[in-house]
């Protein structure tokens, strides 16, 4: 998931597109303006979730955080708190160096998207696919794909805890990272750190490294 996000982000080096700069589209006869308002007949039926997952959603690169303000109105006004649980766009910080000058920036983790923690329901669904300049969830036709634990902390989503079903002389396989394709032995298991001790062979030789849960998969 984390990699189609990254894929579709802006290439190095291009502004994402200003708010201010958005022009309003025309409105047609017989046609709402906005594209994005999907009517109430047209949507997939959604089966509630038993918790609330974190999802994916398309939006106008350079419009994430009007949307992320727009949603969290609306939210506050219906009194939703307990049904869309948090909004969030991922920010990351970066130093440049410019006319022999370090800055630290903050830039946008995936331009085009926003994150909702929700419990999905046809309620819910409505109400963030109707947000302005919402264009979408990530999922097949109408039905959104919610986010794994491990594709959210690694995207810096949330601090949240994996539940590793791993135990010490597992063989694992290194799923992210330097390390890759690497398949190794466990040794140790921390699940206050979140953190596995994997002895892999490298160059002719057995290393013992340390990895986060959601780097390691069973094998």
């Amino acid at each position: 998931m984390d990699k189609e996000l990254k894929e579709n982000s802006l290439p190095e080096g291009e502004d994402a597109v200003s708010i201010d700069n958005l022009e309003e589209p025309e409105e047609k006869e017989g046609e709402k303006a906005d594209a994005s308002v999907v009517d109430k007949q047209t949507f997939i039926k959604q089966e509630k979730t038993d918790k609330p997952y974190w999802y994916v959603v398309y939006t106008y690169s350079g419009y994430e955080n009007k949307v992320m303000d727009n949603l969290l109105k609306t939210i506050e006004n219906h009194n939703l708190q307990d049904t869309i649980i948090g909004v969030k766009v991922p920010m990351e910080e970066s130093v440049e160096i410019k006319n022999g000058k370090k800055r630290h920036v903050t830039r946008k983790m995936f331009p085009g998207y926003v994150m909702v923690k929700m419990f999905l329901t046809d309620e819910s669904w409505y109400v963030v696919r109707n947000t302005r300049g919402v264009t979408g969830f990530v999922g097949p036709s109408s039905k959104p794909i919610p986010l794994s634990d491990a594709e959210v902390r690694s995207m810096g989503i949330e601090d949240v805890r994996i539940n590793l079903d791993v135990e010490v002389g597992n063989n694992v396989i290194v799923t992210s990272g330097p390390l890759e394709s690497f398949i190794g032995l466990v040794e140790e298991v921390n699940a206050e750190r979140q953190k596995v001790r994997v002895l892999v062979s490298m160059f002719g030789r057995d290393t013992s490294v340390e990895l986060d849960f959601v780097q390691v998969k069973r094998i």
